[in-house]
């Protein structure tokens, strides 16, 4: 039988095991609630994959107290008549009697008339091309010889617009191919099978491929560029699909994954600013020649500061003195202050910062992302000196939304040939487009310009 110390010992015992016990549930109670509350203010989750609540919270925590609509002083938007030139047809409208008395008025033109268009579509009747090629015996030798095609024709059934217009529903639109094939039908009543739109998908990409190959070398000799990237499926099995934006194109690469190696095989020599976030992937890049995206510091800020203790509070402190850096930069791009007196304005906020994270660096919970940022001390601030260079990396996750929706429509493509279509069709379309450029009259120049043995027209306009 114990005596009353040795009892009093092993309860002591249990008391001690029973408290680290509590502590560490209270740790795991709190991490979880942590995750728990994670959305996209405060964590890498895209807003899609926020719940309706945390939307429903975020949203109003942006509404201003403004009402719906226009605001007092906005510049509204309103219809503009088009030229005389462009009215194709004209119909003179006169009144009958006079709206007061009734009595018959006389057809007489007025100097001003109110004018008021109608825009409408014609009956659409595709354009049937027959070529007949006659076979000819010769009666010197008895050889037949089959008349050819002019140079220029299109050996599917499908002419340059009309490929086009494919290329730009599936590519752009992201209409499925099924869908397609019922508008053809339904609204141009041309009947063609689902092999022949994959099939024209094929002959598009092939037409563009030597203007985005040569957007790819503008791109990476380019002394500012956007990096980033998404998930891509080709058969359901895992892809990483790459975007590389610059001020004058962006271009796409699907790899094998997101891994350094496979990085590399696209960008082969390195060259200019990149941006980017902290991805061990982009270590390739000298530390000093790039720049980490700011946009993704506030949301880890924002995760410190909902933990408890001194991690919430370095959390909060670390909002505030960037959110002021933020807001200076602000009024540089909005040429309210100049690059030099913003960097001497905010040097001592920026050693602040680094002085935060480095005490953040101890702390439990955070301590390891805030070695991480520190590491890349060299990348925080190279926006600070060095023209053309953005804090964020919006430019590129921008470029990338559409490539999103593809991916969650479509489930991402089923061979290497439309893998090959979604990295070049998403290239020019989201090229043209920042430098509107008319993509439909684009396509139809690169698809005649492949059917007459000539190089697509380049994408380098502004270059």
């Amino acid at each position: 039988m114990e005596s009353p110390d040795e009892r009093i010992a092993r309860l002591e015992q249990q008391v001690t095991l029973l408290l680290a016990r509590v502590t560490a549930l209270e740790a795991e109670n709190e991490e979880l609630r942590r995750k728990l509350n994670e959305n996209s203010s405060n964590s890498g989750r895209p807003p899609s994959a926020d719940t309706p609540a945390q939307r429903e919270a975020r949203t109003k925590r942006g509404r201003s107290g403004r009402g719906p609509g226009g605001q007092s002083g906005h510049k509204g938007n309103k219809r503009v008549l088009l030229p005389a030139s462009k009215v194709t047809e004209t119909s003179e409208c006169f009144p009958e009697a006079c709206r007061r008395c009734g009595d018959k008025l006389p057809r007489r033109d007025d100097k001003d008339p109110l004018r008021h268009q109608v825009l409408e579509i014609p009956d659409i009747k595709p354009v049937v091309h027959e070529f007949r090629q006659h076979r000819v015996e010769c009666k010197g030798c008895g050889e037949t010889t089959c008349g050819a095609l002019p140079v220029g024709t299109p050996t599917g059934i499908l002419g340059a617009r009309l490929l086009a217009l494919v290329a730009l529903l599936t590519g752009e639109m992201h209409v499925s191919r099924r869908k397609v094939q019922r508008l053809l039908s339904d609204v141009l009543g041309i009947e063609v099978s689902l092999g022949c739109l994959s099939e024209s998908e094929e002959n598009v990409t092939d037409a563009i491929a030597p203007a985005v190959d040569e957007a790819v070398t503008h791109a990476l000799a380019a002394n500012v560029k956007h990096l980033d990237a998404t998930t891509w499926y080709q058969g359901g099995a895992y892809r990483s699909l790459w975007v590389m934006a610059t001020k004058l194109v962006t271009v796409f690469y699907v790899a094998a994954d997101g891994s350094r190696e496979a990085l590399q095989r696209w960008i082969q020599r390195v060259r200019g600013i990149l941006v980017t976030d902290r991805g061990g992937q982009f270590d390739l890049w000298a530390m000093n020649r790039r720049q980490i995206c700011w946009a993704h510091l506030f949301r880890k800020f924002a995760s410190y500061s909902t933990r408890k203790g001194r991690a919430g509070e370095l959390g909060n402190q670390l909002l505030v003195w960037s959110g002021m850096v933020m807001s200076d930069w602000h009024l540089v791009r909005a040429r309210k202050m100049s690059r030099a007196e913003f960097a001497k304005a905010n040097a001592p906020r920026q050693a602040f910062i680094e002085k935060l994270l480095e005490e953040g660096a101890t702390e439990h919970g955070i301590g390891g992302s805030c070695r991480n940022i520190l590491q890349h001390r060299d990348a925080l601030w190279t926006y600070v000196t060095q023209p053309g260079v953005e804090p964020t990396n919006n430019h590129a996750e921008r470029e990338l939304r559409d490539a999103v929706v593809w991916r969650k429509l479509t489930f991402g493509s089923r061979s290497d040939r439309g893998t090959r279509f979604a990295a070049n069709i998403s290239s020019v379309v989201r090229t043209c487009r920042k430098q509107g450029r008319h993509v439909f009259e684009y396509l139809v120049q690169a698809i005649n310009s492949r059917l007459h043995n000539r190089r697509a027209p380049s994408l380098l306009v502004a270059a």
